[in-house]
């Protein structure tokens, strides 16, 4: 009984980390905590040694007090409003002009959530300390924690300041770019690090028993440490056949086992199961690449007709490709005795980088500088298939697909025959 539990308490956790909200309450939630933490130390002798030093600053009138930290409440709350309206039409601005898909990466920047965490911190404290002022207090007047809520206040004006050159600054699409590219980068090279002593291509068997998903949404992923320790323990070898991101219905094989399982021991690997449309690019590289593709595309639509934005796409993606070469199409979790293994089904190179280039194809194979940019990437990586002897295949079909769209689209016979020339020379060996 305890395994289901354990599973829900796992998909809890991952929810309410990727939540928006869950910064702003943490930092909200230490703000209340400091408030009543500082009103009840603010009679302490060594407070009151503290008081007598800084005299000059400490406020023991109790009608100043509360209109200082009315008027810094009124201040904040207004601060925040128009802070977070300014995103609003940042972040439509970037939906009409880039892709929908950058979204919740923009909205969920650990900066953003960090400044509005602050800001509601600090309209709790000093609404908590306000509370605490009487008239009659006189000389025992809270004035060191009124001093830290005029403090707190000057903070968020500077985080202010800080918050109107970030977002300035981030929606910029070279940043945006830039930082979904390290990002997926990062992923990747985590899988490299780990993919080395993970992968066996001879850990494949027989399914005896099919699991159906049960229920319909997005495959977010799996709770692997989990669904490792049960197939540890029960000695079985576990495929899960769906990747991030597809989309499951009820009755869509799930997993297989190379043993028979009845309805129960089903029910609890069908918990292991994580369904979710809020995926992050440290858990998905894939989602990174189609990002990086979609800001491609939609750069070259005429309402906006930027190709050099869809040349910088081109660039990153040619590195991500290069760097996803080094991992095998399968991903194997097992022992050294191979008594149980757990199969994670990933988006094979072939399919990745064709759905990637028929988008481009599709919108850009009438402009001579995006088809010229893409042949040199295919040709590069060509040139690194040498060592990856499994893609080289896949890179000159793409190719062969590549050239037959630009000679079908691109009139100009002087434009096809440069393609022609770069197309037969191998960019690789110079």
């Amino acid at each position: 009984m305890l395994t289901p539990i354990k599973n829900r308490f796992y998909v809890i956790y991952r929810r309410l980390i990727s939540s928006i909200a869950f910064y702003p309450s943490i930092i909200s939630l230490c703000f209340v905590v400091f408030a009543i933490l500082i009103l009840s130390l603010d009679n302490h002798d060594v407070i009151q040694l503290l008081k007598e030093h800084a005299a000059p600053l400490m406020i023991n009138n109790a009608d100043t007090a509360r209109t200082i930290l009315a008027t810094l409440v009124g201040g904040i709350i207004s601060l925040t409003v128009f802070s977070f309206s300014m995103v609003m039409i940042l972040l439509n601005q970037a939906s009409s002009n880039f892709s929908p898909r950058l979204l919740p990466g923009l909205i969920s920047d650990r900066g953003n959530q960090t400044v509005l965490g602050v800001y509601i911190g600090t309209i709790l404290y000093n609404i908590i300390v306000m509370i605490s002022i009487r008239p009659s207090d006189g000389s025992q007047m809270k004035s060191l924690s009124i001093l830290f809520g005029i403090i707190f206040g000057v903070i968020c004006l500077g985080m202010f300041v800080m918050f109107i050159h970030g977002i300035s600054t981030g929606i910029q699409i070279n940043n945006i770019l830039d930082k979904i590219y390290h990002k997926t980068k990062e992923r990747i090279q985590k899988l490299i690090s780990e993919e080395r002593e993970e992968v066996d291509d001879q850990s494949s068997f027989e399914p005896t028993t099919v699991i159906n998903s049960g229920r319909s949404g997005y495959y977010e992923g799996v709770n692997l440490e989990g669904l490792k320790a049960y197939a540890k323990e029960h000695k079985i070898r576990i495929k899960v056949c769906a990747h991030k991101g597809k989309y499951l219905l009820p009755d869509m094989p799930i997993m297989t086992s190379d043993t028979e399982l009845d309805t129960e021991q089903q029910d609890l690997l069908r918990g292991y199961i994580i369904y979710g449309n809020n995926q992050e690019i440290a858990d998905n590289f894939v989602l990174g690449v189609k990002e990086i593709t979609e800001v491609g595309v939609k750069a070259m639509s005429p309402g906006i007709n930027d190709p050099g934005t869809a040349l910088i796409t081109i660039d990153y993606l040619t590195d991500i490709f290069s760097m996803r070469m080094e991992i095998d199409d399968t991903e194997v979790h097992h022992d050294e005795e191979h008594d149980w293994s757990v199969e994670l089904e990933v988006v094979d190179f072939s399919t990745l980088i064709y759905q990637t280039l028929a988008a481009y194809r599709q919108y850009c194979k009438h402009d001579i500088i995006v088809m010229e940019k893409l042949i040199l990437m295919l040709q590069y990586l060509k040139g690194k298939s040498k060592s990856y002897e499994q893609y080289r295949n896949t890179i000159e079909e793409q190719l062969q697909i590549l050239r037959e769209d630009y000679k079908a689209n691109i009139q100009n016979a002087a434009d096809v025959k440069r393609l022609e020339r770069l197309y037969d020379r191998d960019v690789s060996r110079e």
